[in-house]
């Protein structure tokens, strides 16, 4: 089975890319999330998920191991397949989707798109004692609880919750040290442009 892969970017597209190993192109399907820290660069290394079926043998990656360890907790439960575990991982990020399981958020689960309310139940159900063995860590030491305190505040106001979270995200990244009033103000002025 493949583990890991490092190599050089052939081409690149939102959910999925051609890697060349050693002269061998594997095609690799990715997340959004891992395809944003990707998209700049020319090669990269990837920890892999080999999914094999009768009748396919289907390469995953993912730009952090967290990643790959929710996305193999999430396709553990039965009725959720990679697609479906690739598209949550799409419109969630690894930190906010353990911390929406911890503490029961069904309705964040629902928010992320073909997610419906039975999946996420059973997501929070079979995965609130899991998900507190990855081990995440945060770029550039941002808070994440400044950062869900923020896009809750902005979502309340009635804005779109990924239009929100990437500002806030972007805002957060290039200045981490911003209080949380001073995130949702500048939020809201790059939001009302």
């Amino acid at each position: 089975m493949i583990g890991y892969l490092k190599g050089k970017i052939i081409s690149a597209k939102p959910t999925q890319i051609v890697l060349d190993v050693n002269n061998v192109g594997y095609l690799i399907h990715i997340s959004i999330s891992t395809f944003e820290k990707i998209s700049d660069q020319s090669e990269i290394s990837l920890y892999i998920h080999t999914h094999v079926r009768e009748d396919a043998l289907n390469l995953y990656g993912f730009y952090t191991e967290a990643e790959k360890e929710m996305f193999e907790l999430l396709i553990s439960i039965s009725g959720i397949g990679p697609k479906v575990a690739l598209s949550i991982l799409s419109g969630i990020s690894v930190d906010e989707l353990q911390n929406a399981i911890q503490i029961e958020n069904v309705s964040r689960l629902v928010s992320v798109p073909g997610v419906g309310r039975k999946t996420a139940e059973r997501v929070v159900l079979e995965l609130k004692s899991k998900v507190g063995f990855i081990e995440t860590t945060t770029s550039k030491g941002i808070d994440f609880t400044i950062k869900q305190e923020a896009v809750l505040a902005l979502t309340t106001l009635g804005y779109n919750q990924k239009v929100a979270e990437k500002i806030v995200r972007d805002l957060l990244s290039s200045n981490p040290a911003l209080s949380l009033e001073e995130l949702i103000k500048k939020s809201l002025t790059e939001l009302n442009k």
